[in-house]
């Protein structure tokens, strides 16, 4: 016990460090930077579907899996405790018409936990919403530095999440989150002599957000028992839009640079009144999100399912970025995603193979991520393999997870960054029973 709760505090304070630079990505310069696949290994193994639930597994997406049936193959014991964490590593290449770059990143995207009580479950956890981590330099004519934009930061979410087992095929759930974090964007516009050297002062612009709002999302799961042993299951999610209270700074910085290893030193600073511009406390809209989805197989052996997610982010708007020319020629659509997967286990009562208590996983998904630059949408495409690899005892159904995912973002047109990008993803799923006394014959 001791060492299990070391753990979840050992990665409460990690996930803080690793949410607030969790990407590489130049589109995290946008909005209020790049959304968080908001989902365990498992599910982004298959495509990044939350439809499938069970009663050893924690599903983010859904807050009406935490009640489920008891594990039937274990002479109907009572679900176990779930602790759940998992992280991951993104290798990426970004290119564009004027050459490439890699860039990597690595995150703890989540630690949550689960725990049964009569009909009801509850859950509690952590993730990152969105997370900012980029770059940006533009050359002048001269092929000389003309500007520079970086960024980092990003919003997390502390959730409490209730679900209620209605009736053996029903359940219904509420999700309460808290997000909370800070994004900071620093722009420098390069200044050069006469002689076409880079001037002793330079001017650097810095922006600072602090973010905070509550969101609910709802959540609903339907599982009918067909001929034959199948099982049908429907699902539906909905957040309604809320808004995220952002309390800004803006300060222009003069500076100078050391040319030998490039460290900024701050000469003088000069606070912009954003009082007067309306601008110290703005709102951001955090915009409606619906989800539906829909899969069928047999338990414990085989199961496929496709999920369609429509996020109303046209609603997104940030007056303090509006204010200044930045942001550029960008606009905002609403955003999809299709994404199709599944998962096979050969036998998961089998006790001469283990190969065949492995949970074999794969997917595939699309995404528009709803941005707008230079009239080309950025799109996102992504084919997803995965591993669950059973451990420890068979009555708990612990496991190690793995999940690897290939896949691009964006394009070259119009002067873009296209990402071509290798996601490797791990986890670990405890299950114990804290509350239950074994019965023995």
């Amino acid at each position: 016990m001791i060492k299990k709760l070391l753990i979840v505090f050992i990665a409460i304070f990690a996930i803080q460090s690793y949410a607030q630079e969790g990407t590489a990505s130049p589109y995290s310069f946008y909005g209020i930077g790049s959304l968080k696949f908001k989902g365990t290994v498992e599910n982004r193994s298959m495509g990044g579907i939350s439809v499938y639930s069970d009663s050893i597994h924690v599903n983010l997406n859904n807050p009406a899996s935490y009640a489920s049936k008891n594990i039937e193959a274990y002479n109907n014991e009572s679900r176990p405790v779930k602790f759940a964490i998992g992280g991951g590593h993104t290798n990426a290449e970004l290119k564009s018409d004027n050459g490439s770059d890699e860039v990597n990143s690595t995150t703890l995207d989540y630690l949550a936990m689960s725990f049964p009580i009569g009909k009801f479950g509850l859950g509690l956890g952590l993730i990152p919403y969105t997370s900012v981590g980029y770059k940006l330099e533009t050359l002048n004519m001269d092929n000389d530095l003309s500007s520079q934009f970086r960024g980092k930061g990003g919003v997390n979410k502390a959730f409490t999440s209730l679900g209620y087992m209605v009736n053996d095929k029903l359940s219904l759930g509420v999700d309460f989150g808290f997000n909370f974090g800070n994004i900071e964007n620093k722009t420098i516009e390069y200044v050069y002599t006469n002689e076409g050297t880079l001037a002793q002062y330079q001017t650097r612009e810095d922006n600072r957000s602090d973010l905070a709002g509550i969101t609910v999302n709802l959540g609903a799961i339907y599982k009918t028992v067909l001929t034959n042993g199948f099982e049908l299951t429907t699902t539906l999610t909905y957040r309604p839009k809320s808004n995220l209270t952002s309390k800004n700074s803006r300060t222009f910085n003069t500076i100078t640079i050391n040319a030998a290893n490039g460290d900024e030193y701050v000469v003088n600073s000069i606070k912009a009144d954003l009082d007067a511009e309306g601008l110290k406390e703005t709102d951001l809209a955090l915009p409606a999100k619906l989800s539906l989805g829909a899969g069928i197989g047999q338990p414990n052996r085989w199961f496929v399912g496709a999920e369609y997610s429509l996020l109303n982010s046209s609603e997104f708007k940030n007056d303090l970025y509006e204010s200044s020319d930045s942001a550029g020629n960008v606009t905002y659509k609403n955003a999809s995603t299709i994404a199709v997967g599944g998962f096979f286990i050969p036998d998961y009562n089998s006790f001469s193979s283990y190969l065949k208590r492995v949970v074999y996983r794969a997917g595939i998904r699309f995404e528009g991520t709803g941005l707008n630059i230079n009239d080309e949408d950025i799109n996102e495409f992504g084919i997803s393999f995965g591993l669950g690899l059973p451990m420890g005892n068979t009555n708990t159904f612990s496991n190690v997870n793995f999940g690897f995912e290939f896949g691009k973002k964006g394009t070259t047109n119009q002067n873009l960054i296209q990402e071509n990008f290798i996601n490797f993803q791990l986890s670990l799923s405890f299950n114990d029973r804290w509350f239950q006394k074994r019965k023995f014959n």
